[in-house]
């Protein structure tokens, strides 16, 4: 679409936003006006003349004020039988509405879907005391909430992959112990193509009916990316119903709130960026985040670790990611089994826990005491799992490299210093 397109379209627009402001339809003015400023946007960022860049930006700080009072004003009014009409019963609703509903149903999770607590995340300290803060506080002591101390609507969670954006919301369903739709928008733009705007109007209409409600969306990009010359008009309306929801247009929204997670955070739409109020960056784990990471991974396996082979683990991995990390301890737990897999000779041993019982253990063919066999030649009860040791990581550390580039993490600290927050 061109600038000169995008600015016909802006305008055709608006006029009936004005139109509907003028007859006191107050909700779709605010709807059109915001569905407006994302054509002035595409307009703005084609325009090379700078007195016409100067113009667009007025009439968007223009119309955008006049769609905030607006939802200000739909906010504080009274609904009414016409303006906020009765949520359909279940025997009232079409069977495309009970479909539709039904799916969403799927993605409700409850507290004992998940056992991940504050504590199994290692670091991340302002990210969970800005999620306590968000979530935990407002419904524990929701008194504290009143007047113009109010609860965030929306949390953006962005950084790199694999950083534990998808397991803080983990920790959230389980800490929070309220309903928790858990969405992925790629699935919700693919699996119920035609019906995504739907779908987004469905989402927020339960999580209103059920609240306290936590709405997550997963790489939200995809469903809320920049708008370009390539949207169909199915995306432009789909960003626009959500837009519509995430402002809460004419609705009481008190009680529902939005997490976002994204790994591109500046392919969000500008207007839809500015609906996540709290936008916390989610880095690369530090040393003692690394050190804490292998610690909870290797959990109680049989190993022989010290504290000061934890710390220099923490120290090789500079870099990794927590789900590096997890593929590290992965490779490196399956190590002891690779040496049952493949050794030639074994050497019996007493059991630790028995003066009778006879275990058998992998060792060297020059092994004193070694005796030709394989695991298959022993019975399962008799075999000795070999202890992990820190050589077992270092050897996996040879094969397993860190997933992040450098040139993505400075994106995300330039973006951060701009629009966000570090949560480490």
């Amino acid at each position: 679409m061109s600038r000169q397109d995008s600015l016909n379209k802006a305008i055709e627009i608006v006029q009936k936003a004005i139109e509907y402001d003028r007859s006191q339809n107050h909700s779709q003015a605010c709807k059109d006006y915001m569905n407006a400023l994302d054509y002035f946007m595409l307009a703005l960022k084609n325009e090379k003349n700078e007195q016409f860049k100067q113009l667009i930006r007025s009439k968007i700080d223009d119309y955008l004020t006049r769609a905030e009072t607006l939802q200000k004003h739909l906010a504080t009014s009274t609904p009414t039988n016409t303006t906020q009409p009765k949520h359909a019963t279940a025997d009232s609703e079409d069977p495309d509405t009970k479909k539709l509903r039904a799916g969403l149903s799927e993605a409700i999770l409850s507290a004992a879907s998940s056992n991940v607590t504050w504590d199994d995340i290692a670091g991340l300290d302002a990210a969970k005391n800005a999620l306590k803060e968000a979530v935990i506080f407002p419904l524990k002591f929701p008194q504290f909430f009143q007047g113009q101390r109010r609860a965030w609507k929306g949390i953006l969670l962005y950084g790199p992959p694999g950083t534990g954006k998808s397991y803080l919301a983990k920790a959230v369903v389980n800490e929070a112990k309220t309903t928790f739709f858990s969405i992925s928008s790629s699935d919700l733009v693919s699996k119920w193509q035609g019906e995504s705007e739907k779908l987004v109007k469905h989402l927020f209409q339960m999580a209103r009916e059920m609240r306290p409600a936590i709405i997550f969306i997963d790489e939200i990009d995809s469903l809320t990316g920049a708008r370009g010359d390539g949207d169909s008009d199915a995306s432009r309306r789909l960003k626009t119903e959500f837009l519509v929801q995430m402002d809460g247009v004419g609705r009481d929204d008190s009680g529902v709130l939005v997490i976002g997670a994204t790994n591109i955070p500046w392919q969000i739409d500008l207007s839809i960026k500015r609906r996540f109020q709290k936008r916390i960056y989610i880095p690369l784990p530090d040393a003692d985040a690394r050190r804490q990471m292998f610690e909870l991974h290797v959990g109680n396996t049989p190993c022989e670790l010290t504290s000061e082979d934890y710390r220099m683990l923490a120290e090789r991995t500079e870099g990794y990611s927590g789900a590096d990390i997890s593929i590290v301890v992965q490779d490196a737990l399956m190590q002891p089994i690779r040496k049952l897999i493949s050794a030639t000779h074994f050497k019996s041993m007493l059991n630790s826990d028995s003066d009778t019982e006879v275990k058998w253990t992998p060792c060297p063919p020059d092994d004193i005491d070694a005796i030709p066999k394989t695991w298959s030649d022993i019975a399962s009860h008799e075999l000795f799992e070999p202890m992990l040791t820190l050589k077992d990581f270092t050897d996996t550390l040879e094969n397993v490299k860190p997933s992040v580039v450098a040139k993505d993490l400075e994106r995300h600290v330039e973006w951060t210093k701009e629009f966000g927050i570090n949560g480490s």
